[in-house]
């Protein structure tokens, strides 16, 4: 079969993906080092406080006897939140890698002991939040009756949805308002012996109201009552969400009030939906530095025509989590030699390769990591080298280039598709003086995990009903 091209890999940030034996794809792209840079000192954006939400809206509510449509959002980077924002590069650079060891532990300590954290087509844009220890890319939705506009971060790899809630006895610094469910007409507490409540882990009952508590790992928790309420998403009313009101909260949100789990378990705000979205959405996460915003958009209709499509692999230890089939890795046009069995997923439920929107580096077992940079290091051989920083023990001092060809680099899927990540997506600035660093780190255990750095720009679907992820064909 002939290779499926995303779009021509010219001269930056493009990726492709092939299919068939007979996939091909360029040997070296080049990177533009000079505009790198300047994206990377990035300014606040004006984002939007208030979602357009008028009483002469077309509102259409989702129930079990909705039919399908197609809905979006927009998805926005954190960094460019007024409140986060930091203009010292370095030390963003920094405080993200931090945050984002702490969610590698998390998920590896997770996945390690097997335990669990606790319509029709609709979406929004979604921006990124860089430095989120669970989640990093933020979306705008209304909440309650009347709907209160809230930031909330989408966590592919969660599925409680909460929000601070007043009265707060604990709560962080958000963008909004603090969301008071004494002024909303939808909110309704759930009983301790309602079927909702029982499929939380470690749900607690107070004064015959339904308990939950959901701790991050990384020290973040969110503690309150378990409700239903109306959700929002521009014109599209979902009436009778789950959603947590969290009295007392800590970690690393800042910023936003809460956040949307997006994992596959019954909880997520996917699998409350069910069948009015067929367990199906897409999004595409805005690329470092540009103004633009990404989407998230839910339903079958979301799903692409002319997308690569691998299997997704389901873990009884860990439903939460999206797995796919990953069986190599290339380098310049060239598979290197690693066994395929690094990336399994076990029987037991060890191992695999998981999609996750909230970790920034990608990681892979040692034995991987380590063949897949010596490949790359033998191939940028002529460009000047630099010290290792942080959790990048490849890095490169690219000082005074205007641009640089390297060499592709590829994820080998099973089944057969290739996707070539655009130079970006690998090759990423951590200061302001042109060092650049090969963004891939080496894995505890043996787990991997496909960060939202290798993900960005590239539309991501999961069709949750089949059973595939899909990449492509739209590039944002």
């Amino acid at each position: 079969m002939l290779p499926f091209l995303l779009l021509s890999l010219l001269a930056t940030a493009v990726a492709s993906v092939a299919t068939g034996p007979a996939a091909t794809y360029p040997a070296t792209q080049l990177l533009n080092v000079k505009d790198t840079i300047k994206e990377a000192e990035t300014a606040p954006s004006r984002l939007p406080q208030d979602l357009e939400l008028h009483e002469n809206y077309p509102i259409f509510e989702l129930d079990n006897n909705s039919s399908q449509s197609q809905w979006k959002l927009k998805l926005f980077h954190r960094d460019k939140l007024p409140l986060n924002f930091d203009p010292d590069h370095p030390r963003r650079f920094k405080e993200r890698i931090s945050r984002d060891s702490k969610r590698v532990s998390s998920l590896l300590r997770l996945l390690s002991s097997g335990s669990d954290e606790q319509v029709t087509d609709f979406g929004s844009d979604v921006v990124s939040g860089t430095e989120q220890g669970s989640g990093e890319y933020f979306v705008r939705i209304g909440v309650g009756s009347p709907p209160r506009s809230q930031y909330v971060v989408i966590d592919s790899g969660s599925d409680i949805v909460w929000v601070q809630c007043q009265p707060c006895s604990e709560c962080y610094q958000q963008s909004d308002p603090v969301f008071d469910p004494a002024g909303s007409a939808t909110y309704a507490g759930i009983s301790c012996d309602s079927s909702v409540c029982d499929r939380l882990d470690n749900a607690g009952c107070n004064d015959g109201r339904c308990r939950y508590e959901v701790s991050y790992g990384d020290g973040s928790y969110t503690r309150g009552t378990l409700a239903l309420e109306t959700l929002t998403f521009g014109r599209v009313l979902i009436r009778n969400i789950a959603i947590g009101c969290g009295h007392m909260n800590r970690g690393m949100f800042i910023g936003a009030a809460g956040l949307l789990g997006l994992g596959g378990g019954a909880m997520s705000f996917v699998g409350q939906l069910g069948g009015q979205t067929g367990g199906a959405f897409s999004y595409c996460l805005v690329s470092r530095g540009t103004e633009s915003t990404g989407t998230l958009e839910f339903g079958r209709g979301a799903m692409p025509v002319g997308a690569a499509w691998v299997p997704l692999i389901r873990n009884p230890r860990a439903p939460s989590f999206y797995y796919v089939g990953l069986s190599g890795l290339g380098v310049g046009g060239i598979r290197v030699p690693i066994p395929e069995q690094i990336f399994e997923l076990t029987d037991l439920g060890y191992g695999g390769v998981v999609m996750d929107t909230g970790t920034a580096v990608t990681r892979l077992p040692a034995p991987a990591y380590e063949a897949f940079r010596d490949t790359f290091i033998g191939q940028t051989a002529n460009l000047p080298r630099s010290d290792r920083v942080s959790i990048f023990d490849t890095c490169y001092n690219l000082n005074g280039f205007v641009s640089v060809r390297v060499p592709t680099v590829s994820f080998y899927f099973s089944g057969g598709p290739i996707l070539t990540l655009p130079a970006r997506n690998f090759l990423i600035p951590v200061d302001g003086e042109g060092t650049f660093c090969f963004a891939f780190a080496a894995s505890a255990s043996g787990l991997s995990i496909i960060g939202n750095i290798q993900q960005e720009g590239i539309q991501i679907s999961i069709d949750g009903s089949n059973g595939f992820v899909g990449f492509g064909p739209t590039i944002c």
